[in-house]
């Protein structure tokens, strides 16, 4: 019996990267490879919607990013030997494919990949390379870009294939839109898998600054920090409106899927999902995103008239209940923004990644 076709996949500890990494598992998963997950401690929090077939391997990893001067310098001897464990087990049972969806724990793979001379790519979401897969765009047979034009370096060539969504994202894909109305309406506010403290601090109090019966037919669900649940909850309650407000919703699909308006962050994964289903939003890039890459996340959507963007500098309560206002007291408005998001998913993104990784194992799968 031919040996199974082995895929290793390589992600950072976020949504960002874990969500298009789960929807290229479910695919390889389903054409019969076997595939492992590479992560760090803080990534295997994002795996459990990963086919259970997919084995999930915790590296030793470390980001600049975060930390005091004490844990920024063990960094690069986490990184080193999460390399060396990472060579041992390449060499043992080496991969077919290795694919990096960025992210620091992504490291430990590509480089031993890269050492033992595996054939390896990299999927970059955002319209601008993060740090380590700029370190291995050129060190990789191909560079998958899920947001077009990809800023790249030099010399460098991408190929366009969209933000792979999870399978329960394309399951809620033919959900019809219903326009707001007279009726109760849901307002899902998102701001990545870690939340985003400005959303809170505005979103409440734009919400509560609306017309008092527009109010009282809004149901949100507010995805918050465990630091500012407290608050959020209090702003809701004393404006009067009906509000679920948690850390992480693990049904966005369906979430997404029964609003009438979207409020998010531009992160890549949140834009091809809210495209992949289609809803209008209002989007508020990341003003301290490297590149300001969510701004170039949410271009494509802005361009469209399907997405109201708002910078993050200067936002205020006043501007956003005026846009938030003007969208769901405006039906038919609404109607062709969420006709217009949907226009721009990628629903066959997942399908051309999987494709590329087949063609890159060579003709022995």
């Amino acid at each position: 019996m031919a040996k199974r076709p082995y895929l290793l996949i390589a992600a950072g500890g976020t949504g960002g990267h874990m969500f298009p990494a789960q929807a290229l598992a479910e695919a390889m998963v389903a054409k019969g490879w076997r595939v492992r997950l590479s992560t760090d401690t803080r990534g295997a929090r994002y795996a459990g919607g990963f086919p259970a077939q997919v084995e999930r391997i915790v590296v030793s990893s470390g980001t600049f990013a975060r930390g005091g001067v004490a844990a920024r310098i063990l960094v690069p001897f986490q990184i080193v030997g999460g390399v060396l464990s990472a060579l041992v087990r390449c060499a043992w049972d080496r991969p077919s494919v290795v694919v990096g969806f960025g992210g620091y724990p992504s490291i430990p793979a590509l480089t031993a990949a890269w050492m033992l001379r595996v054939p390896r790519m990299i999927h970059e979401q955002n319209g601008v390379l993060g740090r380590v897969n700029q370190i291995f765009a050129r060190r990789v047979a191909h560079v998958a870009c899920g947001t077009w034009p990809t800023k790249l370096p030099s010399g460098v060539q991408g190929q366009p294939v969209g933000n792979p969504v999870r399978q329960a994202v394309l399951d809620r894909a033919s959900a019809p839109y219903m326009p707001p109305g007279d009726y109760p309406m849901s307002v899902l506010v998102i701001g990545g898998s870690q939340g985003a403290r400005v959303l809170s601090d505005v979103v409440p109090a734009a919400l509560a600054a609306l017309p008092a019966a527009l109010k009282s037919f809004l149901r949100i669900a507010h995805q918050a920090r465990d630091e500012d649940h407290a608050r959020v909850v209090a702003a809701y309650d004393a404006a009067g409106l009906k509000a679920e407000v948690a850390a992480f919703f693990t049904d966005i699909p369906r979430r997404l899927a029964e609003a009438q308006l979207v409020i998010s962050r531009a992160g890549a994964s949140s834009v091809a999902d809210i495209s992949v289903i289609g809803r209008p939003a209002i989007l508020i890039p990341f003003a301290a995103a490297t590149g300001d890459h969510q701004t170039a996340n949410a271009h494509g959507l802005g361009e469209a008239g399907a997405a109201v963007l708002c910078a993050e500098n200067g936002l205020d309560v006043a501007r956003l209940s005026r846009e938030i206002e003007a969208i769901l007291s405006a039906p038919e408005r609404a109607e062709h923004m969420a006709a217009a998001a949907h226009a721009q998913g990628r629903p066959d993104a997942t399908i051309r990644l999987a494709a590329m990784v087949e063609a890159l194992a060579g003709p022995k799968t």
